[in-house]
Order: C-alpha cells, then structure tokens, then sequence
C-alpha cells in the first residue's frame, strides 16, 4: 500500500500543471448528472425567484473558478461581468489578478564566507492561472510568501559578503527565476524581486570602517610621495637652468622680495650671493 502511495505521489509529481487541471475536470458521473438536472430544473420552476442566486458579477481585475459537485467545470475561469451558476450544486471562488507586492521579513543568514548578515527584500508577484492557483495549492498568497523566504536564504547562503553587498541585481534575479520556477505550477508569475537591505553586525561595521580608512590613508600617502618625487623633478630642472645663467639667480632673489614685500611683513629678510661679501671680505 505505502508502495503504491509513493508511486502515485511521483506521478503528480511528475505531470505538468496542464495536466493536474484535466485531472480534476474529470465527468461528473450518471449521479451527478442526474442531481445537475435535477438542479436546471428546479432552477426553472423557480426562475423568478433563483434568478437572483444564479447570477454572478465579478469585477475587470477578478476572475471566478467554478465548481460543480466539486469538480472544475471549465478550463478558463469565468469573467470579468455576469456568468451564472446552478444553485445547490455549483459554488465558485474569486481570484484577484492584480500584482500584489508583500517584504520579505528580516533573514539572519550565514554566508559563504561565514558573516552572519541581516537580509530583506520585497517580491511582486500576481495569478496567471486562476484555475491552477485555486486547484494546485490551498493558498497561493501564504506559500509564495514562505517560499520566498526560503529561497532568499538559500540564494545568499551561496555568496560571499563581498557578493552580497555588490551584487544585489545578481541575487534578485536568481531570486525571480527560483521563485517563478517553483510557482509555475501553483499559477504564479514572480514579477520583480527586489533587496531591500543589508545589516551588517556593528563590529563588522567598525572593522571595514577601518579598512577603508587605511586604505584612504595609504593612497593619500602614495599621491604625497609621487607629488613630492615630481615637485624635486622640477627644482633639479630649474636649477639647471639658473646655472646656466648667474644673473637668473638675481632675477629670483628679486622676484622673492617683491613677494615677501606684497604681504606687508614689517621684516624683509634679503638673501645675497656668496660671491658678492666674499668681494667685500678680501678688501
């Protein structure tokens, strides 16, 4: 018996979503078409007064999966506008088709370098099956949910935290085809996945705090040492330049003391060439 029980769980395992819905839109039977006959014309002799339990509105966004004895009457659900029932043996349940967007609840996750990191997001998603949302799965909205959390667990379980705080567009889009993959069945179609954020853990926050600031530091470092390497590049240039002509020393001397006197200083100091008191020492 626990053989053929797992035999026909890998059988509807194994058919398509297509083929799960033709299952439950099997034939009513001899009994259940004599009860629906039973029901039309009861429906007629009353007509005044059942009119008003036959007919249905649903509104543009809606669709409507009719049930008779149980079983799915038709492939396509019913609507937008007025469809009709038979009372007592049809009932019908509303499917709202409209993208509904739900967060994703705060994920503490292991990643694959071993940080524990805070993870939510944001999944938009809506019913592209009627049928096969009412039929495969007994509630599309709360399974989606859990399934999206698992899944973000699971996609951010294969990344390091280097990849998670770089790569967000990556992770959101394996995120959607996992997600619509798994909910093609349950006639789900996972529109947009989106990561909302990334807590870290405060003292992983001060210790890349200050990796970034060494690092800040080292290329501040570098960028003075490469500043003074080029600015002693060019004082050895200009000083072969003014030995090439003594009277260029002068003119600088000149050109410094019209800067110093610029500033109002109330001391000038006035350099003089060695030459010129070595002149005045031999007299």
């Amino acid at each position: 018996m626990e053989m053929e029980d797992q035999m026909e769980s890998q059988k509807r395992r194994g058919m398509s979503k297509e083929d799960l819905i033709s299952e439950r839109t099997g034939s009513l039977g001899v009994c259940g078409w004599i009860i629906v006959i039973l029901a039309g014309l009861f429906t007629v002799l009353l007509f005044p007064i059942t009119i008003w339990f036959c007919l249905k509105i649903v509104q543009e966004y809606e669709r409507a999966v009719i049930f008779r004895l149980g079983r799915i009457t038709d492939r396509k659900p019913k609507g937008p506008g007025i469809f009709f029932v038979l009372p007592c043996t049809d009932s019908f349940v509303k499917v709202d088709l409209r993208t509904i967007s739900f967060d994703i609840p705060p994920q503490e996750i292991l990643t694959k370098d071993s940080v524990t990191v805070s993870v939510d997001g944001v999944v938009y998603f809506r019913v592209s099956d009627p049928i096969a949302s009412v039929a495969n799965v007994s509630n599309a909205d709360f399974s989606t949910r859990l399934l999206a959390q698992t899944t973000l667990r699971n996609v951010l379980g294969t990344k390091n935290l280097a990849e998670v705080l770089s790569d967000r567009e990556g992770i959101a889009h394996s995120m959607q085809s996992n997600l619509d993959e798994a909910t093609d069945n349950w006639g789900i179609k996972v529109e947009r996945v989106e990561i909302k954020d990334v807590k870290l853990p405060v003292q992983l926050q001060r210790a890349m705090a200050a990796e970034a600031e060494a690092a800040r530091e080292a290329r501040a470092k570098v960028i003075a040492a490469e500043g003074e390497m080029n600015a002693s590049r060019a004082l050895k240039e200009a000083s072969l330049v003014i030995a090439e002509s003594p009277s260029a020393l002068q003119l600088r001397y000149l050109q410094t003391l019209n800067t110093i006197a610029a500033e109002k200083n109330s001391t000038i100091i006035f350099p003089l060439p060695m030459d010129v008191i070595s002149h005045f020492m031999r007299k």
